[in-house]
């Protein structure tokens, strides 16, 4: 199944990629949605290339359930595979003409992430994890790197405006304990935690569609990625799909398990506060 799959993955993201390229660095009518407490920018790239993704998993796996970021939760015949999807993470980077948005594509057996695609179009470099197998990039092996030490970590996160609550001051005293923090790559700072050049990627309000993806590439080059408390980032369909439940999720992606130990150890202390 996976086989198929992956092969099926790299048909939508090329089919948003499609989409997605020619409105880059162009005019375009940007709207506001609600997901959380944050207003959160969406446009006709966004939502054309989820339809086209959506439209391939209807030919290929009708029976799998979809979650996806534009169009929400269509739930399919067989419960234990669902797909999720993020046509266009980073929209923000996105529509201010910066290219480190990436398409995500992510397939889940039982609310574990088996299969991960990472795709940044305007730079056409791709990730791919899959359980079980070594990442790649463009068809390259990669190998994550553990630095060890919070002392000598390079750190990613979004923007340190994604942090609240005891989030925040917990990301403030972590970043101030690495070697160098570092904003503003959305889903390709876990690229290039993938790839070895950078050691600690590090957020909060978080969603399914967000994080899914990502899973398989880190753990595939040997990486660590969790959550805040050291749980493992799953998702388990329809109970959570309602806004009810659909929670922000903190994340913590690290380079190996010793990194990834000591961020622990630091951020428990403000969660335990």
């Amino acid at each position: 199944v996976l086989d198929a799959a992956t092969e099926v993955a790299h048909r939508m993201t090329d089919a948003a990629g499609e989409i997605v390229l020619p409105y880059f660095r162009t005019p375009l009518q940007v709207e506001d949605k609600q997901l959380t407490e944050e207003m959160s920018p969406v446009t006709i790239a966004d939502r054309a290339a989820e339809s086209a993704m959506r439209a391939i998993l209807a030919e290929t796996f009708p029976t799998h359930s979809i979650f996806g970021e534009e169009h929400g939760f269509t739930e399919g015949s067989d419960p234990d595979w669902t797909w999720v999807l993020d046509p266009i993470d980073g929209t923000k980077s996105f529509i201010t003409g910066k290219p480190l948005f990436g398409v995500l594509v992510s397939l889940l057996y039982k609310g574990v992430p088996v299969l991960g695609i990472i795709d940044q179009p305007v730079l056409r470099e791709r990730w791919v994890g899959v359980q079980g197998r070594k990442t790649t990039l463009n068809g390259s092996e990669l190998a994550a790197r553990d630095c060890g030490e919070l002392s000598e970590a390079y750190l990613y996160a979004t923007t340190p405006h994604m942090f609240e609550g005891w989030t925040a001051p917990a990301f403030d005293a972590l970043r101030g304990r690495v070697r160098v923090p570092l904003y503003g790559c959305d889903c390709y700072a876990y690229g290039l935690l993938a790839a070895g050049h950078c050691d600690l990627v590090v957020e909060a309000t978080m969603m399914p569609y967000d994080y899914m993806a990502l899973v398989p590439v880190i753990q595939g080059a040997g990486g660590v990625i969790t959550d805040w408390q050291g749980g493992q980032l799953r998702w388990d369909g329809p109970a959570e799909a309602d806004g009810a439940r659909r929670q922000p999720q903190e994340v913590l992606a690290a380079g190996g398990p010793r990194v990834h130990a000591a961020c622990l150890e630091q951020l428990r202390q403000y969660a335990d506060a």
